[in-house]
């Protein structure tokens, strides 16, 4: 039996000081990158499903650049997602990973994409969960929806940070005060509140800047991707609804989708078994 105990763990990546969670021992390594929003982080985004592959892989969970968890707040991140794709990268060869199951949620989902275009070699198989940013790099309209509305209004407080949380998930018995203290004070520590405002600034550009939105879209890219690849969707998710989950279906004839009902944005959290077992069998 492996041990099921989250460790927090720090690594040089590069030369950027990252911290990361682990679970489980010397099984293949599944790397999971979690979503934007403040407080976010490895810990935040992947403590309930963690425990439930560590048995039979090594997990490793990154903060990312731009005021994520406890890696180093103050890192250049002028191209957004883009600079958090060269610190996976970064972690990934620091650590000495090769063939990795790669999964992520939300802007992190776009994160293991590119991590997975720009190095096809070094990706087993790939994992996307709930993802507004692939969608908008696929070209699918994105509106504002009360999620996005929900963590655009968040102002410092626990209480905002409470309807943050609760936009991103259907069960808010998971919203617990201890979730809430840990993502507010992430959210609040030194340097944190001025990368998030960077790492926006950063993501603007990559997004709408002719000379960078290359290294955003992945239109004619992620659909022939040779890597299998399994895309879940919180059928009950106010952030990324559902139905531009299925428009982006219909780009992606490939990949299967399974909607998870019960579900919002943080599928991971709200059914973390039921996707655990998508992964599992995915990944095995």
């Amino acid at each position: 039996m492996a041990d099921m105990t989250l460790r927090s763990r720090f690594v040089l990546a590069g030369r950027i000081r990252t911290h990361y969670t682990e679970a489980g021992g010397n099984g293949p390594a599944v790397v999971l990158c979690h979503g934007g929003g403040p407080g976010s982080s490895g810990e935040a985004g992947f403590a309930r499903i963690m425990p439930l592959l560590a048995d039979k892989f090594q997990v490793y969970a990154p903060d990312g650049v731009g005021g994520f968890g406890e890696t180093d707040p103050y890192w250049p991140v002028n191209e957004g997602t883009q600079s958090r794709t060269d610190q996976l990268e970064a972690f990934i060869d620091a650590l000495c990973l090769d063939q990795i199951c790669l999964a992520g949620n939300s802007q992190g989902a776009w994160v293991a994409a590119k991590y997975a275009l720009e190095h096809p070699d070094r990706v087993r198989k790939l994992f996307l969960i709930s993802s507004l940013t692939i969608a908008g790099a696929m070209g699918v309209p994105t509106p504002v929806t009360e999620g996005m509305k929900a963590l655009r209004s968040y102002d410092g407080t626990k209480q905002s940070m409470r309807q943050v949380m609760e936009a991103l998930v259907y069960d808010k018995s998971v919203v617990t005060d201890q979730l809430i203290e840990i993502r507010n004070e992430a959210a609040n520590r030194p340097g944190a509140p001025a990368a998030r405002d960077a790492f926006e600034q950063g993501q603007a550009r990559l997004a709408k800047d002719p000379n960078l939105r290359l290294k955003f879209e992945v239109i004619h890219t992620l659909p022939r991707l040779a890597i299998p690849t399994v895309f879940a969707w919180g059928e009950q998710d106010t952030f990324a609804p559902p139905e531009i989950g299925r428009e982006l279906q219909k780009l992606l004839p490939n990949v299967p989708f399974h909607f998870i009902p019960k579900a919002g944005h943080q599928v991971q959290t709200d059914q973390p078994q039921a996707l655990a077992d998508l992964m599992l069998a995915h990944f095995s």
